[in-house]
């Protein structure tokens, strides 16, 4: 909030009174619960950590709506505190409409995309690398927030794990910003997307996401929107990819890593050859509309291409950024996007969905059970990076997959119930339960959630909640067993 202030100051606009009061009170609300737990006992168990977990991320949601709402530009309480677990939980999900940076001060907004940036890699994991306080049970926090089944760590001490992964994550936006600098972005857009862009956010400074930059380019000749495009499109693949291979692919030169791992191998793979698809579909269903000369086909085949693949990388990572509108497409492209909500980036990064270790681990399970029926006699355990898996690893990823289905099953009910048709309903369900942000209809990426139900943005936050979470950290705590001695 203080460095929103600065650039509120810097801009001179109205929003400056109301971070100050925002920040004033976010102090006093921490030094009253520095003195109220000064006494607390510093042990704590499983039980304890996910309650921790849990009730920050809503706290901080808490505290972080009041700019928002002090400062009028969101007045209503419930779209305030839903734009702001949307950007913790970095869902990309808004009721900002329109072109909302003809309105929106620069402070708000870049306040929006902080909120973005301290969710993408966790406000545990950050208390973690800076609070020593933080230090003992560390390991119960980082687990209760870390993405995926499995967990890597890259130092004997999780302070130096948290700390060592944060400084990554610094690297990789400063060295976005930079680039997009250079392409033509100002100064403040460029911070603001790459801040968004490494969190797998998608939060824009523009209504209309990236595709605004290619209207302004067509004024402004210093804009190069091909080359920002490809720039976000980028760094939303390696935003997707497990933070610890990246450290050991920039930092220990190890790129054979990147292929050693069996999950990075599927999400890779996946990017591209699901992109390619979707880029020749767009370049059949555009060719009869298209210029046949040989520079209106290169043109076309680049524009599919980048359409494409950028849409197919924004999905898969759940990055909510756009530089296309998908919902125009034709059915069989916009629903291989609606089935990628499904999917997510790697365990240990900053995306959401299910993660494509899940997914690996339960489609090598179901080949393992059809050769078991075939050699009931044989022991046939499914194998990932060539070590055979343990079954409480199996039993979690198939416990995850079912209570995955559950929450969307529940949460479509309850939007249709709302007026919501079905199928904005089960596209927003997918959409808040992987943090991705844009769904179908009204709800596509340049839609907004403004006129949703108001009881239905409750029940997203909640579902957001849950799905960057991982689920078993918010539902755990609806158990009963977790609360018994």
């Amino acid at each position: 909030m203080l460095l929103s202030m600065l650039v509120a100051l810097f801009y001179d606009e109205w929003d400056l009174q109301a971070l100050f009061i925002s920040t004033l009170l976010t102090s006093i609300g921490g030094l009253f619960g520095i003195m109220l737990g000064r006494n607390a006992s510093s042990k704590y168990g499983h039980k304890e950590s996910y309650l921790i977990v849990a009730l920050v991320w809503v706290i901080f949601s808490l505290f972080g709506m009041m700019p928002y709402y002090f400062s009028g530009a969101i007045p209503n309480y419930t779209d305030a505190f839903f734009e702001t677990i949307a950007g913790f939980t970095t869902t990309g999900c808004t009721i900002l409409r329109g072109s909302f940076e003809n309105y929106m001060p620069h402070g708000l907004l870049f306040w929006r995309a902080i909120t973005q940036w301290l969710g993408g890699m966790g406000i545990i994991v950050l208390s973690l690398a800076i609070l020593p306080m933080f230090g003992l049970g560390g390991m119960q926090l980082y687990t209760a927030e870390v993405t995926g089944p499995t967990y890597e760590k890259l130092s004997p001490r999780i302070q130096k794990t948290a700390g060592i992964m944060w400084g990554l994550y610094v690297l990789l936006t400063v060295a976005e910003t930079v680039v997009l600098k250079v392409f033509g972005m100002s100064l403040f857009d460029a911070t603001c997307h790459s801040l968004t862009t490494i969190a797998t956010g998608g939060f824009s400074t523009k209504g209309r996401s990236l595709l605004d930059f290619e209207i302004l380019a067509q004024t402004d000749p210093t804009i190069h929107y091909i080359a920002i495009q490809y720039t976000v499109m980028i760094f939303m693949l390696l935003a997707g990819v497990n933070f610890a291979i990246l450290y050991f692919v920039l930092f220990k030169r190890q790129l054979s890593r990147i292929w050693r791992d069996e999950e990075c191998r599927w999400y890779l793979s996946a990017c591209l050859i699901i992109g390619l698809v979707i880029s020749i579909g767009l370049f059949i269903s555009d060719f009869n509309t298209a210029s046949h000369t040989a520079e209106g086909i290169v043109l076309l085949s680049e524009e599919s291409f980048r359409h494409g693949m950028f849409t197919t990388i924004a999905t898969i990572t759940t990055t909510a950024f756009a530089n296309c509108d998908y919902t125009t497409w034709q059915p069989f492209m916009w629903t291989i996007i609606f089935f990628l909500m499904l999917t997510g980036g790697s365990a240990g990064s900053t995306s959401g969905g299910i993660k494509w270790v899940r997914i690996s681990i339960f489609v090598k399970n179901g080949f393992a059970e059809f050769k078991r029926l075939i050699h009931p006699n044989a022991i046939i355990p499914p194998k990932l990076n060539g070590k055979a898996l343990r079954q409480s690893t199996i039993t979690n990823v198939m416990a995850f997959l079912q209570f995955y289905i559950i929450v969307v099953v529940a949460a479509t009910l309850a939007f249709t119930a709302m007026g919501i048709s079905f199928d904005e309903a089960v596209s927003v369900s997918f959409a808040t339960i992987g943090n991705i942000g844009p769904g179908l209809g009204q709800y596509g990426p340049m839609g907004c959630y403004a006129d949703f139900p108001t009881l239905g943005k409750w029940v997203m936050a909640f579902v957001m909640l849950v799905g960057r979470l991982e689920l078993f950290t918010i539902l755990l705590l609806f158990s009963p067993e977790l609360w018994k001695k």
